[in-house]
């Protein structure tokens, strides 16, 4: 395959304006299961059955609702555009076929090669049809928009019509981490599963809350309850989730359990009901724990003082 286009492939960039792990994170890969089944370049389960791109996901709905752009992953001419389409229409249940793309952009860039960038947010496409666009150029905003469970870019890369993963173009056996060819100009690690976001509060939290970004209210000495809480991704049958919260005056919290089904996002927490004299004054620490085969993939942790 490699002999057959690879040699003038093109260099892809970050396609979205934020940082990976931090602020944003990789939801799904393409799907590189011929069959039915889904399996994506890590050979995970970051996919599922016949999706064609990359999803960059943003934690919240509020960084959504702030501005995030998203930037030319190549450079090439704009061959369609399409917005007005509203976010969040498909977690709502309104009709999308036809449209699943939502507000999205196709760039050719020659060579039979083209990206197309899809869920756009409704109104912020900043480019027309025939312009010519560098790597790097401002395209519009993440949104929702079409087929899209989260605020994401969905992000297709194609030759001559045939979807092509960009982190292993040449479609090894291999899992990516030992892929030969990557297309991305400054690669970046696979990362199956981790956290994204944790932190105490003082009442058990709805999980539309944390995806939406809303603000928690933090633990006090009298609150309904202390609270430690996570939010991740990638999680897996069998994986064991542990949580621990030590504080003043020999205070601790722990918990251990099982996952019994997979699941792409996920919302744990842990606590306890405010004790009648209230939480002794003091600092509090938290700290969350995924394993897998027994051992650690990823761990967070978090602290919060009560006066």
């Amino acid at each position: 395959m490699a002999g057959t286009f690879l040699f003038d492939a093109p260099t892809l960039q970050m396609p979205v304006d934020c940082t990976l792990g931090q602020d944003c994170y990789i939801q799904n890969y393409v799907d590189r299961d011929p069959g039915p089944g889904a399996r994506d370049a890590g050979c995970g389960g970051l996919t599922y059955d016949g999706h064609k791109g990359t999803d960059f996901a943003l934690l919240t709905e509020a960084q959504m609702q702030e501005g995030v752009k998203v930037i030319a992953a190549a450079p090439g001419r704009v061959v369609a555009t399409r917005d007005g389409e509203p976010d969040g229409a498909y977690v709502s249940g309104r009709m999308v076929a036809g449209k699943e793309c939502g507000n999205g952009i196709v760039i050719d860039l020659g060579r039979g090669w083209q990206t197309q960038y899809c869920h756009l947010r409704e109104g912020s496409i900043s480019v027309a049809r025939g312009a010519r666009v560098e790597a790097g150029t401002p395209l519009g905003l993440v949104g929702q928009s079409g087929q899209a469970e989260f605020p994401h870019l969905h992000l297709s890369l194609r030759h001559e019509g045939t979807v092509v993963d960009p982190f292993d173009p040449e479609m090894q056996d291999t899992c990516a981490a030992a892929a030969s060819q990557s297309l991305w100009s400054d690669p970046f690690p696979y990362t199956p599963s981790g956290w994204l976001a944790n932190g105490f509060t003082a009442a058990p939290p709805r999980f539309n809350a944390i995806l939406a970004g809303d603000p928690l209210p933090p633990p006090r000495e009298t609150g309904p309850a202390l609270i430690f809480w996570g939010y991740g991704f990638g999680l897996r049958a069998g994986d064991t989730i542990s949580f621990e919260i030590t504080g003043p005056d020999g205070i601790s919290i722990s918990t251990t359990s099982e996952v019994d089904a997979p699941k792409a996002r996920f919302f744990r927490y842990v606590g306890k009901k405010t004790p009648p004299d209230g939480w002794p004054k003091g600092p509090y620490a938290g700290q969350i724990a995924l394993r897998r085969d027994g051992a650690v993939i990823a761990r967070r942790s978090a602290t919060a003082r009560i006066e």
